[in-house]
């Protein structure tokens, strides 16, 4: 045997890395952002995001024991699910619809469809546009920031996005105070600092792969310099630089090739300016890749790399064939 080739399938080169591996460090990427939110928002979002992420984290082992699999709670997927839904939220969500975030996010985006890896759509975007849709009026209760970290008022104001959405003269938020996060929305959607600072860890460590978020700014950037709007203001606004670097580029949800990648991107930046200037909702980062994750398979096939030692148009008669049998 030691003379004869191994064939099996791909992939063939072995890393160190591993989903525990990866997952653990996107929780520590997301970290300095939780921090920020919980200084710009209070007490009141350190309790939002302790909700989401033990939400999560039940309802996952409860579901993998309901469907007698095994419990994968240490590789810490359910932790960056909480993360992020809760990076989606204010903090004056009310505790029992961030629950209910958690469990539609973990159990009917992520278990129901087989676990990690098998779901088709990301579990936290997923979970929003269910919150959305049922508890419209929590959800789009963008708070201002507070002046203490142990202040417990969550008081309602119109975001950057909102502003522009409702044509509101007298609100208008500076570049510095959208980078910095000095602004009211969503705890995760506003210090965009911290948000790249745990973007360039990731890249860094090979982890996000800048073929999705580069095209989906640039794009989006362009698209809004088109609309005559602010190219730098629509890409610090909202929750775009979470969703290029943290959503978007879901490993599971996202398209494996190269040229696949880029068009995923370049469609999220088109969608989400669409639904911004078009929609009924002054934010599009979240419909937009759920939008794009429906289109990942077409991606994937049409983007498909040519077997080595065939020809194109053989390759199409493979694929055309169907299953059991070949073409004559």
């Amino acid at each position: 045997m030691s003379d004869r080739f191994v064939i099996s399938s791909s992939p063939h080169f072995l890393t160190r890395g591993n989903t525990a591996g990866i997952m653990w460090l996107v929780v520590v990427a997301l970290l300095p952002t939780a921090v920020a939110g919980v200084i710009i928002f209070g007490l009141p979002a350190a309790f939002v995001i302790g909700v989401s992420v033990a939400t999560c984290v039940a309802t996952e082992v409860l579901s993998q024991l309901a469907f007698k699999r095994p419990v994968t709670i240490k590789d810490g997927s359910a932790v960056v699910t909480g993360l992020l839904l809760a990076f989606i939220l204010p903090s004056s969500t009310p505790f029992w619809v961030v629950i209910v975030g958690g469990v539609s996010a973990i159990f009917l985006v992520k278990q129901l469809f087989g676990g990690l890896g098998f779901n088709i759509f990301n579990p936290a975007l997923a979970a929003r546009a269910v919150l959305q849709t049922s508890f419209p009026v929590f959800v789009n209760a963008t708070t201002r920031p507070v002046h203490s970290i142990l202040s417990f008022d969550a008081v309602t104001a119109a975001s950057a996005l909102n502003a522009i959405k409702e044509g509101t003269a007298n609100v208008h938020y500076s570049l510095g105070d959208l980078f910095f996060g000095t602004v009211p929305g969503a705890l995760g959607e506003t210090c965009k600092l911290t948000l790249l600072i745990g973007a360039a860890l990731l890249v860094l460590f090979r982890v996000v792969d800048l073929r999705i978020p580069l095209p989906y700014i640039a794009v989006a950037a362009l698209l809004s310099w088109i609309f005559g709007r602010d190219p730098l203001e629509a890409v610090l606004s909202g929750g775009l630089i979470l969703g290029a670097f943290f959503m978007a580029t879901d490993l599971v949800t996202s398209p494996a090739t190269p040229w696949g990648k880029v068009v995923f991107g370049a469609g999220c930046g088109i969608l989400t300016i669409v639904i911004r200037n078009y929609g009924g909702f002054p934010e599009g980062v979240c419909y937009s890749i759920l939008l794009m994750n429906c289109a990942v398979p077409l991606l994937d096939k049409a983007f498909r790399p040519r077997v080595f030692g065939t020809r194109t148009s053989a390759l199409r008669k493979t694929a055309a064939a169907p299953k059991g049998g070949s073409e004559a």
